[in-house]
This record gives structure tokens, sequence and C-alpha cells, in this order.
């Protein structure tokens, strides 16, 4: 069974409405969720602290809690069964059924509980090294505050929120036009309560009533080993702050791994591509290979043909529990594209060597010229 209001706030049951507002502040700071985010019971104490509060600051709602206690906060009539109308009784949803409670006024909606802050988004750009070895950086974001004048109440000085008086509480207005055709009744939403049934009594100059102001947040991030692209992490309790103690949103920090200008990603494994010259690919030679860890020597086979691969093993990306793919290297033949005499003139001798008959294009006498000048 719930405590008694009066118990929670720690006041008598004759005190006074500026008592009860003193007790609620000094509660209201001291067992506020974002002063106490390592107790746990932190939330459920602040959420009770409030619903105290709505009751015993409201003259109405207080009244008829001294009367039936908690139940006065479920009974629809507390007056019971009058007669004359149908409150109450078992003809009540009946009527509504024909007349949509035309007859009477909205019923007053219930108290608004805590609600539950935003979740909020970010994105975080790290390179392909960072993604390899883990890395901690610093971020800074927006995000709504619980408001540190009102501690979330929305009122200046305690006053909390009370009943609307255009709509009575039910967050609806009611419109009877009559016409020649008869009588019609519009329902809309409050305008001057936006729907909620409740307004607040001195809003609070820094946060309008809103009970919550805009902040800046910094905080460090940190980025496992062996993250892929389009990864989010989830850093709890960082999002918004709720409302009437409500728990804070999260925050969700989506990874972006910027391109790499020498390796390809597939998974865990990644490529690269080599060049060497026709020379090193009929010959053989010892290259240095470049990957993460940085450049590794690797013997180049005599006779090596265009596209061909080798693969470094455990020299790729990491994975989220430390096991590491390959390296695969693709050889890039490169071809030269302007030769001298002497070079052309010993190309032409190992093509003969080998039994090959090449006949080059004779060039103009324009280009031999320009050669000689050269």
């Amino acid at each position: 069974m719930p405590r008694d209001y009066y118990d929670v706030l720690g006041v008598a049951r004759d005190a006074t409405a500026d008592q009860i507002k003193q007790a609620y502040r000094r509660l209201a700071r001291e067992h506020h969720p974002d002063v106490r985010r390592d107790d746990p019971h932190a939330e459920e104490r602040f959420k009770e602290i409030n619903e105290a509060f709505g009751i015993l600051s409201d003259e109405r709602r207080r009244s008829r809690y001294d009367r039936f206690g908690h139940a006065a906060s479920n009974a629809r009539t507390p007056e019971g069964f009058d007669g004359a109308g149908f409150g109450g009784s078992p003809f009540e949803d009946l009527f509504d059924a024909f007349f949509g409670g035309a007859g009477r006024g909205p019923a007053p909606r219930s108290e608004p509980g805590p609600e539950s802050g935003a979740d909020l988004g970010y994105t975080l750009p790290i390179s392909l090294e960072e993604a390899a070895r883990g890395v901690e950086r610093e971020i800074e974001f927006a995000r709504m505050e619980t408001c540190s004048v009102c501690f979330g109440t929305g009122s200046e000085r305690g006053g909390g929120a009370v009943t609307c008086p255009t709509c009575s509480g039910s967050g609806q207005v009611r419109h009877v036009q009559r016409t020649a055709l008869g009588m019609f009744t519009q329902i809309v939403g409050c305008r001057q309560c936006g729907g909620a049934g409740q307004i607040i009594r001195d809003p609070c100059q820094r946060c309008g009533g809103g009970g919550r102001t805009e902040a800046k947040r910094s905080l460090t991030v940190k980025v496992p080993v062996g993250v892929e692209d389009g990864m989010q992490l989830r850093l709890a309790g960082e999002g918004e702050a709720g409302l009437r103690g409500g728990r804070r949103g999260d925050l969700y920090v989506k990874l972006r791994i910027a391109e790499h200008p020498t390796f390809g990603r597939r998974g865990t494994d990644l490529f690269v591509e080599v060049p060497i010259s026709m020379a090193q690919a009929a010959l053989g030679d010892e290259l240095e290979i470049p990957t993460l860890d940085g450049g590794e020597r690797h013997a180049l086979a005599a006779g090596t043909q265009p596209s061909e691969r080798a693969t470094l093993r455990g020299k790729g990306m990491p994975d989220l529990k430390g096991r590491r793919g390959d390296l695969h290297v693709t050889w890039r033949v490169e071809i030269p594209t302007a030769l001298s005499r002497d070079q052309a003139k010993t190309l032409q001798e190992f093509a003969k060597l080998r039994g090959e008959k090449i006949a080059p294009k004779k060039r103009k006498i324009i280009e031999k010229v320009k050669e000689i000048l050269q």
C-alpha cells in the first residue's frame, strides 16, 4: 500500500501550503535522480515525492485525500450515487454510449506520471587505424537537462501544476452549436493547457514552465577494438532528462570509419595493391608490403603474373573478440610508357633471344627531332 503523503513529505497533517512547498523543494533537491545517480531507488523516491506534492498542494485534492485517503485518487465520484445524476451508477456507461457524455462535463484526467527522456544520436568519425586498435574520443553535444531552478516542477516557487480552469482537467473543450438540423457537439483539445488538463502555477522563469533547459554535455567515448562502419555504441542514461522523475534516455553513438587511402576492407580482411615493374615480376625481388603495423618484407617470386595475389595471414583487421583477418596483396605490374633508345634496343634484343618477332611502329621524323632536342 502507498505511504501516507504527509509522511512522504515529512509534514504534519495540518501543515500550511508554504510548509508543504518548502518540504517539497528540500526533498526534490536531495532525491533528484540526477543528483543521486548511484542510487537505484532515486527515480522511485522522486516519483513518490512528486505524487505527494501534486495531491497536497491542490486544496481540492488534498481535501478529498484527507477524507478518503489513497482511494480518493481512484474513485470516479467519491460522493457515490446521488440519484439526480448518474455518478457512479451502472447507467453511467450506458448514458455515455448513446449520448457521448453530453449530459455531463468531461471527466478529469488522471495525474500525469513520470515520462522518460528522449534518446539521442551522435555520429563519430574514426580512422581505420583507430578501429583496429581502439580509441578514446572526447565528444560534446546538447541535451535537455532538469531545470536547476525549479527541479523539474516547472514552477518558480514550487507551486506545481493545478487543474486547468478552462477544461476542468479533462484536456478537452466541448462546443455545442445549434443549427436548423439540430444540435451538434464538437470536442477539441484545450488551448490553455494544450490537452494536458493542467497548467503550471507561477511558471519558472528559466525553463518557461517546461521543467527542462538545454545544456552542453561532454564525455569520453571508448571505441572498442575491431568495430565496423555503422556500428552503434549505447551509452545508457546519457540522453535527455525525463519529466516528473522519469528515467533519462540513452545516447547512441554511430561509428563512421573513414575511407583509407591504401587499404580496402571486407569484414576482417584487408586488401592492398602493390605496384611492381616488369623486371621485378620476371626476376623476382624482395619488397616491403604496407600493413596496419608498418612495412613488412616479402619475397616476390620470379615470374609473377599481373593480378596475382599473395596473402599475409593475421595481418588484417581484428574483430570484437581480437581475432585478426588476413591481408590480401594484389601485384600490379606496371608497363613503362616511355622508353629511351637504349631501353627499347635492349628489349628488342631480349625478344629476339626468346624467339619473338616484334615489328614496332616506325617513328616519324618529327618524333625523332623532338627526342634529340630533349
